[in-house]
């Protein structure tokens, strides 16, 4: 349509940039270095914790006995390779390729040992269960710190450098995993019920089950991570239903007085920052996530967070990741503008991305007919999206402009409103921007889209396909650490690092709109809207108290917030449910999450204690206890022990081999009506000075509650609470009510 073909002063950079041989040149010549920097970066990483100053040292030594000092220090291995050497090389040089090729053995041997020694020191994870408030290890644990420390001192760590020594995921006994189910559920279901449901786990525990686990045992010596692979395929590329609310999570700006007010300033000081972290992900200069300064998390997932799309499918969706990418899409008012973000093989510093970024800004021409509600294909049912985009974008025009977005290092998005925090409502709506936006100015498909509002305000949309809400996170606290105390800004409230030299500039992407893709539009958006209007968000901040008091009940700040959510749904719906709680298993290799189950017997008790009124000596010791198996609980989960995901595992299998399982099926169709997940606050320690309000995710179960809670410093605790409007038992604002009004009540108890 002829529509598609506004805004001419665009138009023209298309076919410049096509011709020009010297941004070719530069292009093909920045990607060549960049693989020859990520060889170089991934040989030092797989040769960790060894390295390859220890073969040059070693290398020396050996040359310098044999020939300089005439001494063998190989036992005769070198003579007896010389003299075989000889026949084809002259003595000095075969005395020379001798004596560096049993250095190298050597030094393999070497490099071996240590990465399988740390390997095995890393399966021991006694030191996660001895208590921290006595500050006694064991002495076994004392040993193992020492051993960890003593092989990983010599060589400081790159991002990758631990991957090769993480242990496998380690599959527990399917006897275990049945008993600790049937605990679980123990406090929700009656005699009767709980009797029916041990019959039939006993069932499959001596029936199926051990031929599943048998098949599950050999994937788990075949494979990274026995539950990784089959967790993102068939919970998130396999699920039809949009990823905007259901899949897709937000994360919020700091709440502190913003640092400028110039959109366009704020944002060429992000897009920079994460380029910056790009880059360091690129070169493995991102220090690798430590829990204790000593024992490393997975970081394979930081891998695909650039240069990432999740493309749809008829049946399954699927993840294209690039290696590298040169440019940013831009979304603004409605229309595409591709961002090149690198000019004569340099990254473009933030003066000239504003520049670039107010050229946007000023363009008055109008979106096509179309246009502007073009991303709400990606907040559309994924078979419907796969269709469209397989009839419309796989030609022509539309496959280029396409292209650019799913290949683009990330979405930025220049949003038209403004996010204020200053009363509930304007927070609740600042979380409801962030999480579905209008439901056709995001780009749900891509790994994130970073959000900059009218008023300078940020946040982020991510997927979770790709990677779990830690990572994003830790890209979150870098950029704004960097905005807020690298890069900064001038009097004016505009960039300050960077020249005033010209860049290429944006060039606004194409679209073709016959009648019937305008229709599927519309359609899409028209099925956004309902689903972004039946959301209740809200967003609640307990500043009572926070870590500080929770501290002094010599309880874990984690397990205190779980039994203030338990006794809130308590008040809320009159029943306890079964409650999902995130854990990661990052301490394996291919980590991902694992579910921690807080509702048990210990957690019941309590909060029907205090729903009773008993006394409240009684009420905080059977908060300790509660609290005390709850931390259990979670540090098995992070040790490979939990439920879930055994038991998920064991079902792909029963359906592999077409095999039912009555007591698979039941587990697998239990709702989760209260969804709970902790945001993690200052993982890298770089915003310690600021009030992280975290981020949030949609409503899981239709009648039932999405709970994100970051604890944000000594005094404040933030609530990300999402419900939905149609359900008829659930209210949001009810419900930060009721949390509000439980962790009052477990205050009093220690008052």
């Amino acid at each position: 349509m002829a529509e598609a073909h506004s805004a001419v002063a665009f138009s023209f950079q298309v076919t410049h940039e096509g011709m020009s041989s010297t941004a070719v040149w530069l292009s093909g010549l920045r990607s060549w270095r960049n693989r020859f920097s990520r060889f170089g970066n991934n040989f030092a990483s797989g040769i960790y914790p060894s390295s390859v100053e220890f073969l040059i040292t070693i290398v020396a030594v050996v040359l310098s006995a044999h020939l300089l000092l005439h001494r063998d220090l190989s036992c005769g291995l070198v003579s007896l390779v010389d003299a075989a050497l000889q026949s084809w090389l002259s003595s000095e040089v075969s005395s020379v390729v001798s004596c560096v090729a049993f250095a190298v053995v050597l030094w393999l041997f070497k490099m071996l040992f240590m990465r399988y020694s740390l390997k095995l020191l890393l399966m021991y994870k006694q030191w996660m269960y001895e208590s921290r408030a006595n500050n006694k290890p064991s002495t076994t644990t004392k040993l193992w710190l020492l051993l960890i420390r003593a092989l990983t001192l010599t060589k400081s760590p790159q991002l990758y450098s631990y991957q090769a020594s993480l242990p496998r995921l380690p599959l527990p006994p399917l006897h275990t995993t049945i008993d600790r189910y049937l605990l679980s559920v123990r406090a929700l279901l009656d005699d009767r019920e709980f009797e029916r449901t041990r019959r039939l786990a006993e069932e499959f525990r001596d029936g199926v089950g051990r031929k599943f686990q048998r098949y599950l045992w050999l994937k788990s010596w075949w494979s990274s991570n026995y539950v990784s692979d089959w967790w993102e395929e068939f919970v998130y590329l396999r699920g039809r239903q949009p990823l905007m609310v259901n899949s897709n999570f937000y994360g919020i700006d700091a709440l502190m007085d913003g640092p400028t007010n110039s959109q366009t300033a704020r944002a060429a000081n992000l897009v920079y920052a994460a380029l910056l972290f790009r880059k360091q992900i690129a070169r493995q200069e991102l220090k690798p996530i430590l829990v204790q300064n000593l024992v490393p998390l997975c970081s394979a997932q930081y891998e695909r967070m650039f240069n990432t799309t999740r493309v749809p499918g008829r049946d399954a969706d699927r993840i294209q990741h690039l290696d590298d990418s040169p440019h940013i899409v831009v979304l603004h008012a409605g229309k595409f503008y591709k961002l090149t973000i690198h000019h004569r093989g340099r990254l473009l510093l933030p003066k000239q991305l504003q520049q670039l970024l107010r050229q946007i800004v000023a363009d008055q021409s109008p979106a096509a007919a179309g246009e502007s509600k073009l991303a709400s294909l990606t907040a559309a049912e994924r078979g419907v999206w796969a269709e469209t985009r397989a009839q419309f974008f796989a030609k022509g025009i539309n496959r280029v402009s396409l292209a650019a977005v799913e290949k683009a290092a990330f979405v930025l998005v220049l949003d038209s409103e403004d996010f204020e925090f200053a009363t509930a409502d304007q927070l609740d709506t600042y979380g409801q921007l962030l999480l579905h936006g209008k439901g056709n100015d995001r780009w749900f498909d891509k790994s994130f889209n970073l959000i900059v509002a009218r008023n300078a305000r940020v946040g982020f949309n991510g997927e979770h396909s790709w990677a779990d809400a830690p990572v994003m996170a830790h890209l979150w606290e870098f950029v704004l650490h960097y905005d807020f105390h690298v890069l900064q800004y001038d009097a004016d409230g505009d960039c300050r690092l960077g020249n005033g030299f010209d860049a290429s500039p944006p060039i606004r992407l194409q679209w073709e709109f016959p009648d019937a893709l305008c229709h599927v539009i519309d359609q899409s958006y028209e099925n956004a809207q309902c689903v972004l209007k039946d959301v209740d968000l809200r967003l609640f901040r307990h500043d009572a108290y926070g870590k500080g008091f929770i501290k002094t009940c010599r309880v874990s700040p984690d397990a205190y917030i779980q039994m203030a959510l338990q006794l809130a749904y308590l008040r809320d719906v009159g029943h306890l449910s079964l409650t999902y709680e995130a854990s990661m298993t990052r301490l394996f290799r291919e980590g991902r999450t694992e579910t921690v189950r807080p509702v048990t017997v210990q957690s019941a008790a309590f909060v029907r204690a205090v729903a009773a009124g008993q006394p409240p000596d009684t009420c905080r010791e059977l908060l300790r206890v509660a609290c005390a198996r709850h931390q259990r609980a979670y540090q098995e989960a992070m040790c490979g022990k939990g439920v879930d995901r055994h038991l998920f595992c064991l079902y792909v299998i029963s359906q592999y081999l077409e095999v039912d399982s009555p007591f698979l099926k039941q587990v697998l169709s239990e709702p989760w009506k209260l969804s709970t997940s902790q945001t993690p606050h200052g993982q890298v320690g770089l915003l310690s000075k600021c009030i992280s309000a975290g981020g949030g995710f949609g409503p899981v179960a239709d009648d039932g509650y999405g709970v994100s809670y970051i604890v944000a410093g000594e005094e404040t605790i933030f609530f990300h609470i999402s419900s939905k409007s149609s359900s008829r038992t659930t209210d949001s604002r009810r419900f930060a009510d009721n949390v509000d009004r439980a962790l009052r009540d477990l205050r009093a108890l220690f008052l």
